[in-house]
């Protein structure tokens, strides 16, 4: 299907909500003038080809009518592969064709796309490929925010980041960004980019009350060198929700073959865990999800959450997170004896070999 035909347009029944800046929180990207909504919307899920349109559609002028204006892609996302970036493109060229300048959009590359040796990692040929594919699906002439997805330990990091810095010169890319690096591959780019007279924005990291690998270093690392940081993954892909009280059931999404969360994960100790986070959060007047977005918040070094959802209402309950932000020292001690972390890092940062 052409990029230009859609098989629904909602233009004429969509209306912004002109009060959408009201109640959102914009917190400061690091030393940048840039401001990101304190809730951004992930894609990676649930807004693919195989997805609803409708749905999609509605889910992201939802996001947007309440604040949201960040919203992140990859080159990778939806299923198939890709088709994320496409369905956001049609409803930005017809939904939210006037509020491009109102809107932060970020997409990346660095995990397989397409077959080949060109097609995955973090070299020159491999980025700046990737870019022009996204723009095209996009329908547009640059994004805000250009991330390497991961750190490729099979090619230079000069040539990463160089890349990256090529793209903004281009016109392609606003900014910088990386995904998954550890502390120190993180001050080594930090130092590459310096050099280039090309500062990066952000680093976008797993983090959750069940994954907390960024409280060691890169927090302060970032924060010591003026670095936004966006958390993915807040909700341990759905585990620090309300579905997984009572085990695993069947319709949810622990039990689809396709997805990275497997039942295995949710063990008797985290389902126990869980419990106890949902009774801590009810005693505060929130969900379990809320309190962990919440709780994620807390920390000034945090610009904004992601979230990735499957219908409008949870947007509205997760966006409720931010009525709420303050923690007692009394609950964080008793937070901090179930969130404990349980191994469930997917994206944890590969080292370069030495030798």
């Amino acid at each position: 299907m052409s990029y230009d035909k859609l098989p629904y347009k909602l233009t004429d029944s969509y209306r912004n909500n002109p009060n959408r800046y009201k109640d959102m929180v914009y917190n400061r990207c690091g030393y940048s003038g840039l401001k990101l909504s304190a809730i951004s919307l992930g894609l990676w899920q649930n807004f693919g080809g195989i997805d609803d349109f409708m749905t999609v559609t509605k889910m992201i002028c939802e996001a947007f009518d309440l604040g949201i204006t960040h919203f992140d892609l990859a080159n990778n996302y939806g299923r198939p592969s890709g088709s994320a970036e496409i369905n956001f493109g049609r409803v930005l060229k017809h939904e939210l064709k006037s509020y491009r300048h109102e809107i932060i959009i970020s997409t990346k590359a660095g995990y397989d796309m397409w077959p080949g040796p060109y097609g995955v990692g973090g070299s020159r040929k491999y980025l700046i490929a990737s870019c022009d594919q996204s723009l095209k699906k996009l329908g547009l002439d640059y994004v805000d925010i250009f991330y390497s997805h991961r750190f490729d330990p099979d090619t230079p990091l000069e040539e990463t980041m160089g890349a990256l810095a090529h793209l903004v010169n281009q016109g392609k890319a606003l900014y910088i960004g990386i995904s998954t690096y550890s502390p120190n591959q993180t001050l080594e780019a930090i130092s590459i980019l310096n050099n280039l007279g090309m500062p990066c924005l952000v680093h976008q990291a797993s983090y959750s009350l069940f994954n907390r690998w960024i409280e060691n270093e890169l927090l302060e690392v970032l924060d010591n060198n003026g670095i936004g940081c966006i958390a993915f993954s807040t909700l341990a892909q759905g585990i620090l929700s309300n579905k997984y009280l009572n085990g695993v059931s069947a319709n949810s999404r622990a039990n689809r073959a396709e997805t990275s969360l497997k039942p295995e994960i949710l063990s008797n100790s985290i389902i126990k865990n869980i419990n106890a986070l949902s009774n801590i959060a009810k005693k505060r007047g929130q969900t379990l999800s809320q309190m962990a977005l919440a709780w994620i918040q807390k920390d000034q070094r945090v610009t904004s959450a992601l979230i990735g959802v499957s219908n409008t209402e949870q947007i509205r309950e997760n966006i409720k997170s931010l009525q709420n932000v303050t923690f007692s020292e009394d609950e964080l001690i008793e937070i901090d004896q179930y969130s404990i972390d349980q191994d469930i890092n997917l994206w944890a940062p590969v080292e370069k070999e030495k030798g």
